[in-house]
């Protein structure tokens, strides 16, 4: 089996499995208990935190651990939401192809009278920033764009854009899901107010992530109960899970360079030789691109049989985000950087990683060629494309 579905979720790594294997039948207490056990946790709760804060050069304080970024999307969003409505401020910036954890929050804030105004996005995908520095007005409370791209993998001036923010004194948000643990994240040197992350993304389990909240901004709850995280997030802490997120994001770190140089050259090689078929288009620049990841359209298929037919095969690959999977609408990232419906439905995401061999591209470079083939042949949209009857897009 084959796996190339790594955007989706990652494989949880044998570090992250052996640092949470004694947090859920040695030390069990609960962080919040004062007896020796539930000081032990509190103890690896300080310790998961301190080494998230390191991996993103912030402070321990600047941490609210989430069950993941959804959850974090939402509490920044409407966080920021809630102080720029406090100072007269209802206007919030974000991209026509952010992840539904965002759009679907800023849909929540629209109901409630805020203007939302989404960027376009480039052909390459790509947000300049002179784009979100034309759309700042004085009434502006926010400014979210995410990292990296979940669908077509291309990397934002997120440094940039937070500087134009910062000058201007409006918050930046970025959703670091897909970046975190494969590009270096400085939210000092960036200039990022608001940042969130899950680790399934980078090799730890899943149900967990995080806030980054620079020291200052208030943080509303979305989540009532406990004092859990500052009285900011409640419920117990899920300190298995934060355990393994930190052990996988360190280790993530710490291998950034070589994993991404490995990963990227293994990229490159399945771009080039996926566009060897015809009528074929890589979707976003090639680069700034996140090191795994692969996208393509494929003229006169769908791209759920093509799906289908490499799992047949031994691949696990997919159409675009696994929290639309269910969706027959082409997706809205694709429909975003320009492509036609009929072509956006033909996407393949391949979102490879360090586990990733060169055996392992061989394989998808034989079978996708033919079963792109064997769709085409099947397909009257295909027939009308050969015949003229219908012109070719790509």
């Amino acid at each position: 089996m084959i796996y190339a579905d790594n955007a989706a979720t990652t494989r949880t790594s044998r570090t992250a499995i052996e640092a949470m294997l004694p947090y859920f039948d040695s030390v069990y207490g609960n962080a919040s208990s004062l007896h020796s056990m539930g000081q032990q946790a509190q103890a690896a709760l300080v310790s998961a935190r301190q080494a998230m804060a390191d991996g993103l050069h912030c402070s321990p304080r600047e941490i609210i651990f989430t069950s993941g970024g959804s959850e974090a999307d939402n509490q920044a969003l409407l966080s920021a939401a809630a102080l720029g409505e406090r100072k007269g401020k209802k206007h919030i910036i974000s991209t026509a192809f952010e992840h539904h954890a965002v759009l679907h929050t800023l849909d929540s804030l629209k109901k409630r009278g805020f203007e939302i105004e989404l960027l376009d996005v480039h052909e390459d995908g790509l947000v300049t920033p002179r784009q979100v520095a034309d759309a700042i007005r004085p009434d502006t409370a926010l400014v979210s764009v995410m990292f990296a791209n979940n669908e077509i993998g291309t990397i934002q001036p997120i440094a940039e854009i937070g500087r134009i923010c910062r000058d201007r004194g409006v918050l930046f948000h970025t959703d670091a899901v897909q970046a975190a643990g494969h590009v270096p994240l400085d939210v000092e040197a960036m200039h990022i107010d608001l940042l969130s992350l899950s680790a399934h993304k980078f090799h730890g389990p899943k149900g967990v992530g995080l806030l980054y909240a620079r020291k200052g901004i208030p943080l509303v709850n979305v989540i009532y109960g406990g004092a859990q995280e500052r009285g900011k997030r409640a419920g117990t802490e899920n300190l298995p899970a934060i355990v393994g997120m930190a052990a996988a994001f360190t280790e993530a770190n710490e291998n950034l360079q070589a994993n991404a140089q490995k990963t990227a050259r293994l990229r490159d090689r399945l771009i080039d030789g996926l566009l060897q078929i015809p009528h074929s288009a890589l979707n976003g620049a090639r680069s700034p691109r996140l090191p795994g990841n692969v996208n393509l359209c494929f003229e006169g298929i769908e791209g759920e049989s093509l799906l289908l037919l490499l799992d047949d095969r031994g691949i696990c690959a997919s159409s675009g985000s696994a929290c639309t999977s269910g969706s027959l609408d082409p997706s809205h990232v694709l429909l975003a950087i320009g492509r036609p419906h009929e072509v956006a439905h033909g996407s393949l995401r391949l979102t490879i990683n360090e586990e990733t061999t060169d055996a392992d591209v061989d394989v998808m470079l034989r079978a996708i060629p033919e079963v792109v083939a064997y769709l085409r042949n099947m397909s009257p949209v295909w027939k009308e494309l050969q015949s003229g009857r219908r012109q070719f897009v790509l």
